[in-house]
């Protein structure tokens, strides 16, 4: 059987460190978590007028994360917090090609910054910065490293993430300073923090349509392998 072509997108820098020009990144882990439950990784330049073309190339998206956030405007806010850095290509593209995904009806993972993305798309908001907003929250932006769980949260039963994980509580790694508000229209939570924080949506209209506030990609716990592995499987 032919490996499943994942397309997934890159984060995009301004000049300076690896290139006196403005240049794309990213690390390493995502694509050999897809290489490692059984997928073939493809990088996707920001080329929001090409997202057609490169959804006729791919079997699956995975929406990755990044140290930026979606502008407000696009999920209608009248204001725009302190914080907020954007980067508008990036954006632009990631918006066209998940939209196209989701409307074939292919598997799309949204990663962190990519579930975020991913509510935007489908009709979401968000939560611009978690400490303002919610009381007594957890250090989503944890402390110790990515490689180490930072919080638990708690699966919804019945969910598509539920059965992946066959888990009702998972070790997750966290960073991130926004999170979803309101989910779009047809979707559902299917994790959540113990601070009420959302961390898991899902599309039950499609056949593989998740977004994750966490980075499985680090493969902390069998969960992440698993939501990979059937990520993936659904691709093939």
């Amino acid at each position: 059987m032919a490996q499943p072509v994942i397309g997934l997108t890159l984060d995009s820098e301004a000049p300076g460190g690896y290139s006196k020009m403005p240049w794309y990144a990213l690390r390493e882990n995502y694509c050999s978590a897809v290489v490692r439950a059984g997928g073939l990784p493809i990088l996707l330049p920001h080329e929001p007028e090409q997202a057609a073309a490169y959804l006729g190339m791919i079997d699956g998206l995975v929406v990755t994360g990044g140290a930026f956030d979606v502008d407000p405007a696009l999920f209608g806010a009248s204001s725009r917090h302190a914080t907020v850095t954007t980067k508008d290509r990036r954006t632009a593209f990631e918006l066209a090609v998940t939209r196209g995904a989701v409307e074939a009806d292919m598997p799309v993972l949204g990663i962190c910054g990519g579930q975020q993305l991913l509510n935007v798309a489908l009709g979401g908001t968000l939560i611009q910065h978690i400490p303002d907003e919610i009381e007594n929250a957890l250090a989503h932006e944890q402390p110790n490293p990515r490689t180490e769980p930072g919080h638990h949260v708690l699966v919804t039963e019945g969910t598509l993430l539920h059965r992946i994980t066959g888990l009702e509580r998972l070790a997750v790694n966290s960073a991130h300073h926004q999170a979803v508000k309101e989910v779009g229209p047809g979707l559902v939570v299917d994790a959540v923090a113990v601070d009420g924080v959302i961390e898991g949506i899902e599309d039950p209209r499609r056949r593989f349509c998740i977004g994750v506030q966490w980075h499985p990609e680090y493969a902390i716990g069998p969960g992440d392998l698993k939501l990979f592995d059937a990520f993936i499987q659904a691709a093939g």
